[in-house]
């Protein structure tokens, strides 16, 4: 078989990858939400499937937001989010993914009343059913950036009984005026109970930001990190030290972080030797999963049959089951 023929469609198809940034409530599809909202007795401001997909049209990160946690007030029970998280995995490994570690906003559910083990219990059933699928999944747990650091150590505490079932923490929602070192302590006792360290950083945040979620956090990996590449000493930091970005075209595209996808510094990236990966963040509200990430970007940046497998290796290796834990950290 000569490999020279294989389009790089075929290549994004067959090569084996993993997804490390994906919201799972990001993953409601209209119709998932239109069939739980009726479940579930919430009447939802939109009324069709096709008006919600009109209302995916985002001028920042502020309205997808605002749009996404409404959203998940159809998700209220065990089921609910089994139901989530299935639907997600199914064609995360129809894309080819055979490892996904992936974020889920407990204070999302928890604010509006949904008991913590309702959701864990949900998730770990759709894992289990994954890994019997031959795809692994690990959770991490996000804090929302919006709310006080007192309310994330509250997350933490709460969630300690799960612990077993959590790879590590993350930080997400709105960024400006929300820097990492905001949770400096809630990530250093997370660190002390044994998670890994992730931060959404450099999206539409500053390189500062960047920063301190590697200084103050002492995080592994930078979700996101397009704001990065506005400062060298950065740049050589993450790529001497093999930090893992893990970028989102479709999210940047959807949520005005780049203007065109013909424009994104994916493979400036690479060209400058960092770590990054191609995920899908909320596919649902931004157009594609894992697969459509890598066609859209690749065709619009011009991505050789190499570049895309450098991003899928790149995924494998940056992964928390790849890396173990740095010494000392």
């Amino acid at each position: 078989m000569g490999h020279q023929t294989t389009s790089p469609a075929d290549v994004i198809r067959d090569i084996p990858k993993a997804e490390l940034h994906i919201h799972v409530e990001g993953s409601l599809e209209p119709e998932m939400m239109f069939d739980l909202a009726r479940r579930n007795g919430v009447s939802l401001p939109y009324r069709s499937v096709e008006k919600v997909r009109r209302a995916y049209a985002f001028a920042n990160l502020q309205e997808f937001l605002d749009l996404y946690y409404q959203g998940m007030a159809v998700l209220q029970t065990e089921e609910d989010f089994f139901a989530l998280a299935d639907a997600y995995l199914r064609r995360a490994a129809a894309d080819g993914v055979v490892h996904v570690e992936m974020f889920f906003d407990p204070q999302a559910h928890t604010g509006r009343g949904v008991p913590l083990g309702t959701l864990m219990d949900g998730l770990e059933r759709a894992i289990v059913r994954s890994r019997e699928r031959g795809v692994s999944v690990s959770l991490i747990l996000c804090f929302l950036r919006h709310l006080t650091e007192r309310e994330a150590f509250e997350t933490l505490e709460e969630a300690e009984p799960y612990l077993d079932r959590l790879l590590g923490v993350g930080l997400d929602s709105s960024e400006v005026g929300h820097p990492p070192s905001k949770f400096a302590r809630v990530f250093a006792a997370a660190r002390d109970l044994g998670l890994r360290l992730v931060a959404h950083a450099g999206e539409e945040g500053p390189p500062e930001y960047v920063w301190e979620a590697l200084e103050i956090l002492g995080v592994e990996r930078i979700d996101h990190g397009n704001r990065a590449l506005e400062d060298d000493a950065l740049v050589a930091r993450l790529r001497d030290d093999r930090i893992p970005l893990t970028v989102c075209p479709l999210s940047n595209l959807a949520l005005r972080v780049v203007d065109d996808l013909a424009a994104h510094p994916i493979r400036r990236m690479l060209d400058l030797g960092l770590l990054a990966t191609v995920n899908s963040d909320d596919p649902a509200y931004f157009g594609g999963y894992i697969n459509e990430n890598f066609r859209r970007v690749a065709e619009a940046v011009d991505l050789s049959t190499a570049g895309i497998e450098t991003l899928a290796r790149n995924s494998l290796d940056a992964s928390f089951a790849a890396r173990s834990p740095r010494a000392g950290a």
